[in-house]
């Protein structure tokens, strides 16, 4: 190659560094236009599914559930709607019915059914979204597809046949803990003080409850549980698990988040860990940004592949995201930043949607070869499940309590399993299906 003289071409240096540098803006700025049309068209081809959004919680917060009284289309206050699933091209959203622990004991069968329902009336009531019960629909919904998930094993109140009828009710998943212990599984929070246990993290009711989601097609979610309690479930269920919103451990070391060798163990059940956005888990606290979050994607990419990898944002269900990922309307910088980062199209295809499809696709099978087994039908001992609320069944002048707390300052639910019945039985019989 010949390099002439600047003074040759008529040119000074100065002018020669102006038009290098021209040049070198030139191409900064074409390459990042052409990676943000290249993050648009594969998000167009694959609409991401989200493992897990809490709007409708804030819903319950800020309108109590009275959608009458809003348009899902823009909504203020919160981090999701219309607009902004749009505008991020999600394509399927994991949305959770969700209570707090402190319905333990209490009223969160209820509480949850209430959160089902207004699932529901927002996926119906608007022509944007679809609500969807199976792996084929959510791969071939043209619209933004709708799956509901209970978040938190508290809300079936230690009860087979409750999870039995939210699965009848359309929910697809079910994380086993929230911040709470329940009484036969393990939180990874220390928030609230029920159940505490030093060991024997996942009960022989708790397996049953493993077992009988497996039965179902149900998803087990393993986000929020603890490390022991995951690590029994991953021994226990036949079905790929699935961690709705988690990020790792490594990076960030916050309980939440899945180690090393957790993600191993979930490569070996070819799960799937959704990566969270908040930035409490991200950022261990801080702000952070969007390389910090890629950060995530990254080192679980190279510890497990990016075909155990997903995205479960967790908007609306905490209060700070990485700055440029702040709502439902940020994923495709996410994208962009990945595609920087030398992440192929097939790679991300999978992250966006068909790894999820996958394991949706797998959990199915699993249920379809049980087919001819019979519902499990194990109780949990009174023993465990120490609530005040629980009767043992008698006739009227010989009932007896499982505690002997004074009932009138108890808000019980003993009359949980009644009203989800009752709704059942309305479900089917306004809908037709062989119940």
């Amino acid at each position: 190659m010949l390099f002439w003289p600047f003074s040759k071409l008529g040119l000074s240096g100065c002018m020669f560094s102006g038009i290098s540098l021209f040049f070198f803006m030139h191409f900064a700025v074409t390459s990042g236009f052409l990676v943000e049309e290249k993050a648009l068209v594969l998000m167009t081809n694959y609409p991401l599914i989200d493992g897990h959004n809490d709007v409708a919680l804030q819903l319950r917060i800020l309108h109590d559930n009275r959608l009458s009284q809003i348009d899902l289309h823009n909504i203020s206050r919160v981090a999701t709607d219309i607009n902004r699933l749009r505008a991020g091209h999600v394509g399927g959203q994991m949305y959770a019915a969700y209570v707090m622990c402190t319905a333990q004991e209490k009223d969160a069968v209820r509480l949850t059914l209430e959160q089902v329902d207004v699932i529901h009336r927002m996926c119906s009531e608007y022509p944007e979204f679809e609500l969807v019960t199976t792996s084929h629909a959510l791969r071939s919904s043209k619209k933004i597809a709708c799956l509901i998930s209970v978040e938190g094993g508290h809300s079936i109140d230690s009860s087979l046949a409750a999870l039995r009828m939210f699965y009848r009710l359309g929910v697809r998943s079910m994380a086993l803990t929230h911040t709470c212990n329940t009484p036969w599984a393990e939180s990874s929070s220390e928030i609230y003080t029920f159940y505490p246990r030093d060991n024997n993290s996942l009960t022989h009711f708790g397996k049953a409850v493993v077992k009988e989601m497996n039965r179902l097609g149900m998803m087990i979610d393993l986000s929020h549980s603890s490390w022991d309690t995951a690590r029994a479930v991953l021994q226990t269920s036949q079905a790929p698990v699935i961690f709705s919103h988690s990020s790792a451990f490594t990076v960030c070391d916050h309980r939440r988040n899945v180690p090393d060798d957790l993600l191993q163990a979930l490569k070996e059940n070819k799960g799937l860990i959704m990566v969270n956005l908040h930035s409490g888990f991200v950022a261990c606290g801080a702000k952070g940004n969007i390389s910090i979050a890629a950060d995530h994607f990254d080192h679980i990419k190279n510890v497990i592949g990016a075909e155990s990898i997903g995205i479960g944002g967790d908007y609306d269900g905490a209060a700070k995201f990485p700055e440029g990922l702040e709502d439902v309307s940020k994923y495709p910088a996410l994208i962009q930043e990945l595609l920087h980062r030398n992440w192929s199209e097939a790679e991300l295809a999978g992250v966006l949607r068909l790894n999820f499809l996958r394991v949706f696709e797998q959990v199915e099978k699993v249920r379809d070869e049980l087919k001819g087994t019979l519902p499990v039908e194990v109780q949990i001992p009174l023993s465990e499940a120490a609530n005040p609320c629980r009767l043992v069944l008698r006739p009227p002048n010989q009932v007896i309590r499982s505690s002997s707390v004074d009932s009138s300052k108890v808000v019980c639910s003993g009359l949980h399993l009644f009203a989800l019945s009752a709704v059942l039985t309305l479900h089917c019989f306004y809908e037709v299906v062989s119940c």
